[in-house]
């Protein structure tokens, strides 16, 4: 397959929005862009991630080598992560940084590996490839790999942004609809309570709150009941901003029938 087809196809995928194929199908192009490779695998995290990162192996075997590092958080994938660095290992017989991975390396027939990280907007994507023999080198640089590295973050950091657009939409799209159902909730609040517009919405706000219900979803059942049946509830809410104040109040030394001290540093 011509290198120039395979990066579109591997564009392509990543633009559908399957992660696990393209992540597979990422790390087949890896090890089969990348001579001497006996294998191949590619991780993607967010800075909202806390959990293991989602993996695509090109071989079982593979699955348990990045395992062990995110279990130790040691190895070469975590070492990328946190440098941004490419890290590889020429010979792992004699390497000594990271036992864990070093022992399920040399247990599955590995002998070097390098791992290669990209991050784009929030998303790091990293590609690992493995060797059965010593000296397996990858850098940055003008390498099919690291064309194909390169080229596959950009297109999920693009996804990930088309996904947060289109909800950013969807809640305007929600906040529109609903918006008329709160605003005439708001007034009947104005009416039962007898006060202003901020204080009507805060007081369905604490009230949405202390019911664990939706805003939209109690708006829209103040309204169909009028208020009908919550007077006392509507009013002991509404009552509370009042309440703090006259505890504010009493804390700053003013009571019922005297005025609070004035601040005298600020007299003049």
């Amino acid at each position: 397959m011509p290198i120039r087809t395979l990066f579109a196809t591997g564009a392509s995928d990543l633009d559908e929005g399957a992660p696990a194929r393209s992540l597979a199908h990422l790390a087949e192009q890896a090890a089969w862009c990348t001579p001497d490779s006996c294998g191949a695998a590619a991780t993607v995290s967010t800075d909202e991630d806390t959990a293991e990162a989602p993996t695509a192996v090109t071989h079982p075997d593979l699955s348990a080598l990045v395992s062990v590092q995110w279990e130790s958080g040691e190895g070469p994938i975590p070492t990328a992560l946190d440098s941004g660095r490419a890290t590889g290992a020429d010979d792992l017989l004699h390497e000594r940084r990271w036992p864990e991975y070093r022992a399920e390396a040399l247990q599955a027939g590995v002998r070097s590996s390098a791992t290669l990280p990209y991050r784009r907007g929030g998303i790091t994507l990293t590609i690992t490839v493995y060797g059965f023999r010593p000296g397996l080198k990858v850098e940055k640089g003008c390498t099919a790999t690291d064309v194909l590295g390169e080229l596959a973050a950009t297109g999920l950091a693009r996804e990930r942004r088309y996904r947060e657009a289109l909800a950013e939409v969807d809640q305007l799209d929600t906040a529109l609809r609903t918006r008329p159902v709160v605003d005439q909730a708001c007034g009947i609040l104005m009416y039962v309570l007898g006060c202003g517009p901020d204080t009507a919405f805060d007081t369905l706000r604490r009230l949405s709150q202390r019911t664990n219900r939706k805003l939209s979803d109690l708006a829209g059942a103040l309204v169909r009941t009028r208020g009908h049946g919550l007077e006392a509830e509507l009013r002991c809410l509404g009552d509370r901003p009042r309440d703090a104040g006259r505890a504010q109040a009493a804390r700053n030394g003013a009571g019922p029938g005297r005025t609070a001290a004035p601040d005298i540093g600020h007299e003049r």
